[in-house]
């Protein structure tokens, strides 16, 4: 049982429907509004009535069985039976994420189904599971971040119990769960906030309208709503972490920031339960500060997705440079990345204009997420090609070797791993043709910088843009062409393995590199990770010379001498130093 209150300053009265009826809610002086007898049961659906207009869901509904526009239903959520209370958290700089979709992991979609594939993800040497947004929005598929329900998962996935179902099953299998949460907008359909208070400011604009209102008057509930759904993530459903879009478009110009509020938070959060809540934040500033501690001027996140890392290794692997790909393509660049986690450190880009970001060569990478593929790099392109799409098999493993023997935290994006022949593309489900005509207006306009033809965009409202977004597992299946399977493995096996190629400190002086040549080195404690770049084959200088073996190579062609190693064209070595 639970006593409702609605948060709804901007209305005189609100009434509960249930049963048929509707029962006036009590106000407040704090412009809540609340039951004033009896309470709510576990799997009763009610919906409410705002100065005689709706009916609206809950804005903090935590189920709509019947998606966005549909009755509320009340959960309790301490009715669940949870298996796995105690589990296992996993070191942070252990970590390899694997970033997955609910539904397009799986032909059926569905949390249940998704966690059926959970044992190809442990033989692959994965520690963290990331969800992209689950939260309710609007159709049947989506990438999630049009969510509109903040507080209930998915209806189609299996809502609330399908996702505690699949958080308990990644907890018996040694999996931690981090899910990815949107706050800096919500969707364009059954977004009903704004009729309930003051959510969102015209002082700040944003991609998507109005920004959330973080800084103005009545700022202080409206923070109080998104802390509060991330501690329902942490609390209730079990998650290990968080990764909070597009931190970048949260406006607020108070001296006390939202995200500092709510890494803050969540951190008090964390030592109540005895829990260490991983808080990652995706930004386009470059600035380190996202991840300095509050007491060191800092925003307090534990990491930070790394754009620069992915831009400079996918551009020298493809050779594309239009839109932001023009910043990048030199062995430099990632050289630059690897030495002090950002390429663009309060340097000149030509794709914004003007200098750009802030040094962070004080920060271990441990504090970076770094991945060779992630939903925006593959989605936002105009078909949604994966990079196995764009490069050779070789290029494509050298590419894996860098992101898994790096610094950085490394993500994979699903599929990847078997270099998946199937695409990533946007899809939406508003069943709104005007939207649909928006939506595909505003995607030919996006990719008019990048050189595409306008004709060849998906449709983006098409069902069958979705169905060919889900993986094809039969490609990973014994007997079908597993090399890329079995590298991506070696590659986690070993860094499991070995400290010393694990997410921490850089070593700029082990970074070494040849821009005309086109070959890469740098060192990882007693290991070191030598890629030529090159379409034709090169030897290059052992430095220093020690007695040393291969331990590991993208293919037998490799081969080691006492002062040089042999690399074939777009390959990689990891060269282990035997003195150490």
């Amino acid at each position: 049982m639970s006593q409702l209150q609605i948060w709804a300053p901007r209305v005189q009265r609100v009434e509960l429907g249930i049963h048929g009826r509707r029962c006036p809610l009590r106000p407040r002086d704090d412009g809540y509004h609340q039951l004033p007898h009896g309470s709510l049961s576990h799997g009763q659906d009610y919906l409410l009535w705002l100065d005689d207009e709706g009916p609206f869901p809950d804005p903090r509904s935590p189920w709509q069985p019947q998606g966005v526009s549909g009755p509320s239903r009340h959960l309790d959520h301490r009715l669940f039976p949870w298996r796995h209370r105690e589990w296992q958290q996993i070191p942070w700089q252990q970590a390899v994420i694997y970033e997955l979709h609910v539904g397009t992991f799986t032909p059926a979609g569905t949390f249940d189904a998704a966690q059926q594939k959970l044992p190809h993800l442990k033989r692959l040497g994965i520690t963290h599971i990331e969800l992209m947004p689950v939260a309710e929005f609007p159709g049947r598929r989506s990438w999630g971040y049009d969510g509109v329900n903040l507080f209930s998962p998915h209806h189609g996935y299996g809502g609330p119990e399908g996702m505690k179902r699949f958080v308990d099953a990644c907890h018996e299998r040694g999996f931690n769960v981090i899910v990815d949460v949107v706050y800096n907008h919500l969707g364009p359909v059954g977004n009903h906030l704004g009729r309930f208070g003051p959510y969102f400011s015209p002082i700040h604009h944003t991609p998507w309208g109005d920004g959330v209102n973080l800084d103005g008057p009545g700022s202080d509930e409206v923070r109080r709503f998104f802390i509060d759904n991330a501690f329902m993530w942490l609390r209730d459903y079990h998650v290990d972490g968080l990764r909070i879009d597009a931190v970048h478009s949260l406006p607020d110009l108070s001296a006390f920031p939202f995200v500092e509020q709510l890494t803050t938070e969540v951190a008090a959060l964390g030592r109540e339960t005895g829990r260490k809540l991983v808080l990652i934040a995706e930004s386009n500033a470059n600035n380190p500060r996202l991840v300095l501690p509050p007491d060191r001027g800092g925003q307090g996140f534990d990491a930070q997705w790394n754009d620069d890392f992915h831009h400079a290794l996918h551009a020298l692997l493809t050779n594309e440079n239009a839109g932001y790909y023009k910043d990048f393509g030199r062995v430099e660049d990632l050289a630059r990345v690897l030495r002090g986690n950002y390429c663009y450190d309060y340097r000149y880009s030509y794709h914004r204009r003007r200098h750009y970001g802030r040094p962070a060569t004080d920060l271990a990478g441990s504090c970076f997420v770094a991945g060779l593929q992630n939903h925006d790099q593959i989605g936002n392109r105009a078909t949604g090609e994966r990079i196995g799409q764009l490069v050779t098999p070789a290029q494509a493993r050298l590419g894996a070797a860098v992101t898994l023997l790096s610094p950085f935290v490394p993500m994979l994006f699903q599929g990847e791993e078997w270099s998946a022949t199937t695409p990533f593309q946007f899809f939406t489900d508003f069943g709104i043709a005007e939207l649909r005509e928006q939506i595909h207006k505003g995607r030919q306009l996006e990719f008019a910088g990048f050189g595409y033809d306008p004709e060849i965009l998906p449709d983006a409202e098409a069902e069958e843009t979705w169905h060919a977004s889900q993986l094809r597992w039969q490609e990973a299946e014994p007997g079908a062409d597993g090399c890329m399977l079995g590298w991506y493995q070696a590659l986690i096996a070993l860094r499991a393995e070995q400290a010393d190629l694990q997410a921490g400190a850089l070593d700029p002086d082990g970074v070494r590199f040849d821009e005309q040549r086109r070959w890469l080195k740098f060192r990882r404690g007693r290991f070191d990770v030598y890629c030529n770049l090159a379409a034709q084959a090169q030897t290059l200088d052992l430095d220093p010379v020690r007695a040393a073996n291969i331990r590991l190579a993208s293919t037998e062609e490799v081969s080691l001498h006492e002062t040089h190693v042999h690399l074939p064209a777009h390959s990689v070595a990891v060269i282990e130093d035997k003195q150490s």
